[in-house]
């Protein structure tokens, strides 16, 4: 099996598998009152393991520690963060993301960031400046914590002649905290 084929698999797998959780868990429990949707959600800091590079060549575990601030401009919430390989590349990158709710459980997070990037014995991503895109599909619990899976794509956008790009997918757990209360 190729490890384009296994990255697919196990994003199929990860997806059917927090589907699946959350449909259990609503016949098998009394449904509860979820937590409202609210505007004034807190900030979060966030841990996510995975692997990096998973549709390529030099796939490597990876692990990740984010903060995501509580508060909005306009409708987009800043973030910083940074990812560790098991090659010892590392990612320092700060940027912005949306939060978009389907029900009280769910939600999506479409974020954009940019950051410095260092190959270590890693990949070579042809420049230190990077930029990440991707989601975040998360499952929401009473106390606002959530468990999701991300995809991001990690590629310098042609600002250097060499960009072979990397795809990447993590488990996420954030855990609301605010800073600034």
């Amino acid at each position: 099996m190729t490890t384009k084929h296994a990255g697919r698999r196990l994003a199929a797998l990860i997806a059917a598998a927090m589907l699946w959780g959350g449909a259990a868990s609503a016949q098998s429990t009394p449904p509860k009152a979820a937590a409202p949707v609210r505007s004034d959600d807190p900030g979060f800091v966030s841990l996510g393991v995975g692997a990096f590079d998973v549709l390529h060549n030099y796939t490597a575990g990876q692990a990740r520690g984010e903060y995501r601030f509580g508060q909005k401009l306009w409708i987009f919430k800043p973030f910083f963060g940074l990812e560790g390989t098991t090659k010892r590349s590392f990612y320092g990158y700060g940027g912005f993301l949306v939060d978009i709710y389907i029900g009280n459980r769910w939600v999506i997070m479409p974020n954009a960031a940019f950051g410095y990037y260092d190959k270590g014995a890693g990949k070579d991503l042809g420049s230190h400046a990077e930029f990440r895109t991707g989601a975040e599909f998360a499952y929401r619990f009473d106390d606002r914590s959530r468990l999701g899976f991300t995809f991001h794509h990690i590629s310098n956008a042609g600002i250097s002649k060499k960009n072979p790009g990397e795809e990447e997918m993590e488990i996420v757990f954030s855990l609301p905290f605010d800073l600034l209360k």
